[in-house]
């Protein structure tokens, strides 16, 4: 089944101009006022973050579609990739001015808070001096300035840097200007922001690090005669495709590690600059970068990448948001084994509002059991200080036969994945990694055990997010913990496919792409259409993070029209356009915590069927990975996840509606004199209350 031309403008919406309608929902956050100032101002971090990744990746690659034979493609939404690219940059150019806006009307808060982000200009005489000793003891030696000259070709500038353009005035008519390039060294060893001492009226005053060389710049061109000198921000957004060779004579890693250094060296797209900077300085820069299209040039603000205001210092804890403290799962007693709570129960974790501890103690129970005697886990992404390879190596020196799926392909980890990988390695840890042209998405631990007359007892978790104890304080996941027989007897089979990818395998339990989920699902689809054709109840409700492939929209706008009830809640990119009036529903929900779940709730003719999946509904997590979906079987989990979707389905302050309109397509939802419903902020109640009438 594939959308027709007139299917694609009435039933579709552009998967990318889908996902800048999302980042724009991450910039409304960091405008309402209802949000703690400092959470206000990581959320313009995490906007600035995510709109580098989108042009890297996402821009790239329709550059690249239009440049190749596909130029006259149409893609989802109607659009060709050059009609695609005006539309994306006039997007971008917006949403930079809608940044900007924001970012000032936050510091105008802040400033009334008496927090103020200072410039050079502005400072009081004590925090000169203050500005020009840490400039000298702490930034100076970390800086190389590049000087530009005409005849020579600039040395190679990396992409995830900020750079200052310099400009000196010489004064003489034969080189009126001489030019620099500096690239500002951001580390942990010296912050892009630096907390100065207190104003005269007691205000808590930060400068960027930019600034400080700014001040600095005649300690660092001291030799040259001039009569002025500037500098103005920039930065280099490249290419981040990432190309594997064919070479049949490296392994695997060795492609991977040849592809990440190419990809170091990716092609310019953008160069991102202060608006103020001269044309003569911009000229230059552009043309050592080989950027002379108009459109690869974005003129700016002051300040350019952003997304370290995610990291802006916590100076005042009054301003920040207050996340409550993750609680304990009310089966799990501390001290307890969690491998004999599961031998009475399913356990359903939702991470944050569950400790992700939980998922540490259970490695590291299994880690020292002597009756385990193997543990296999995909890894994608796991913490910088993981937990989770701790309790593996752990397990390794107890003797435990441990085996590692470690993802190569991670987008922007591979470097990491092959590091740990290494660590694994030389801990006498298997390690196993995907063949090139399928990527392993699923998150999955199975632990076989003597228990018994029964020489392999297992035991299973299946998620919706990494492995990662880091990021399970960020993002919202659903974890299971079972020793479901026949989802052990699946979990085993997905690690035979890692090991032999082309093997066939029939699946009794779980989901497994890309070999039968895409199918499975289809089925159950098709079911709520076949049962609302007999007059029984049929409903689908669930939640992905992306909604973008084209089959399965076209299904699910079938089963809207033959009276199938769809509710979904879709954080990111959704390329379903409801019908006016019709039978389907869609919210996002964009808040504190990254709403990171996926799971489906099928009614089955009343018979619910409820999933929790690794997989979004986008042709790649479908088609080209192998991702896991597991079946909520036992009656209290299901009940908690079904309550779950109705919470998250009543939000009426974080939630925004999905309409057919493309001049508006997000709205905020009408409370209608309701109740303010925020629906993270009522999951804490509702797991609190769960734990209390244990």
């Amino acid at each position: 089944m594939s959308a027709t031309n007139d299917e694609c403008v009435t039933k579709f919406y552009n998967r990318e101009l889908s996902w800048l309608q999302f980042n724009e929902r991450v910039l409304q956050e960091a405008r309402d006022t209802a949000n703690p100032l400092m959470q206000r101002l990581r959320f313009l971090g995490i906007f600035s973050n995510n709109q580098d990744e989108f042009i890297k990746v996402r821009v790239a690659n329709i550059i690249r579609m239009d440049k190749s034979r596909k130029k006259g493609k149409k893609l989802t939404g109607g659009f060709t990739p050059s009609e695609l690219l005006t539309r994306i940059n006039l997007k971008v150019w917006q949403l930079q001015e809608f940044f900007m806006d924001t970012y000032n009307k936050v510091l105008g808060e802040l400033a009334r808070e008496r927090v103020r982000i200072l410039t050079e200009i502005r400072l009081s005489p004590e925090q000169e001096e203050f500005c020009r000793d840490y400039f000298a003891s702490v930034v100076s030696q970390r800086i190389v300035p590049l000087i530009i000259r005409k005849s020579v070709k600039i040395p190679f500038l990396p992409d995830g840097q900020i750079y200052l353009a310099v400009r000196m005035e010489t004064g003489k008519s034969t080189q009126p200007y001489r030019y620099s390039v500096i690239r500002i060294p951001v580390s942990e060893a010296c912050p892009r922001f630096v907390v100065l001492p207190k104003g005269a009226d007691g205000s808590t005053d930060v400068i960027f690090l930019d600034d400080i060389i700014r001040l600095c710049l005649n300690d660092i061109f001291f030799m040259f005669g001039y009569e002025q000198i500037t500098a103005y921000t920039f930065k280099i957004i490249r290419d981040a495709e990432l190309s594997i060779d064919d070479d049949m004579s490296k392994s695997f890693v060795e492609k991977m590690e040849t592809g990440i250094t190419k990809r170091h060296y990716g092609l310019p797209i953008r160069l991102v600059y202060d608006k103020d900077m001269p044309a003569d300085l911009l000229n230059t820069i552009a043309s050592k970068l080989g950027l002379r299209l108009k459109q690869t040039l974005n003129p700016g603000g002051r300040y350019h990448m952003m997304s370290d205001l995610m990291d802006f210092p916590r100076i005042r804890p009054d301003l920040e948001s207050r996340k409550p403290k993750p609680m304990r799962h009310p089966a799990i007693v501390p001290f307890t084994s969690i491998l004999k709570i599961m031998r009475q129960q399913d356990i359903l974790l939702n991470f944050p509002y569950h400790t992700f501890e939980h998922v540490i103690d259970f490695l590291r129970e299994v880690a020292i059991d002597p009756r385990v005697e193997s543990i296999c886990i995909t890894l994608y992404r796991t913490a910088e200080h993981s937990k989770v390879i701790n309790a593996l190596v752990n397990a390794a020196k107890n003797g435990k036969k441990v085996t590692v799926l470690m993802e190569l392909k991670a987008r922007f980890d591979e470097e990491k994945n092959i590091r740990d990988s290494e660590t694994l390695q030389a801990e006498n840890i298997r390690v196993v990694h995907s063949p090139e042209d399928l990527k392993v998405h699923s998150k999955l631990i199975l632990v076989e055990r003597r228990e018994g007359s029964n020489p392999r007892k297992g035991y299973v978790y299946v998620g919706t997010g990494n492995f990662n104890e880091t990021t399970a304080r960020l993002y919202s996941d659903f974890g299971l913990l079972t020793c479901d027989a026949e989802i052990v007897e699946d979990a085993v089979k997905v690690f035979d496919i890692i090991d032999n990818p082309y093997r066939q395998h029939n699946f009794r339990k779980l989901l497994v792409s890309p070999f039968h989920m895409r199918n499975e699902i289809t089925g159950m689809i098709e079911r709520e259409i076949h049962n609302v054709k007999k007059g029984r109840p049929a409903y689908i409700h669930a939640k992905f993070n992306s909604l973008t492939d084209e089959k399965m929209i076209l299904l699910l706008h079938r089963a809207a029209h033959a009276g199938v009830h769809v509710r979904l809640i879709v954080r990111g990119a959704c390329s379903l356009r409801p019908p006016a009036g019709g039978n389907i529903e869609i919210i996002s929900i964009v808040d504190a915590l990254l709403e990171h779940a996926r799971f489906m709730i099928f009614c089955n003719g009343g018979d619910e069927k409820v999933y929790i999946s690794s997989a979004d509904i986008m042709t790649r997590n479908l088609d080209r990975r192998i991702e896991v979906a597991a079946p909520i079987l036992q009656p209290e989990p299901r009940q908690t996840l079904r309550e779950v979707f109705d919470i998250e389905w009543s939000d009426n302050t974080k939630a925004r509606m999905l309409t057919p309109s493309d001049k508006r397509m997000y709205v905020r939802r009408d409370t209608d004199g309701q109740e303010p419903v925020r629906s993270q902020t009522a999951l804490y109640t509702y797991y609190n209350e769960k734990k209390l009438l244990e």
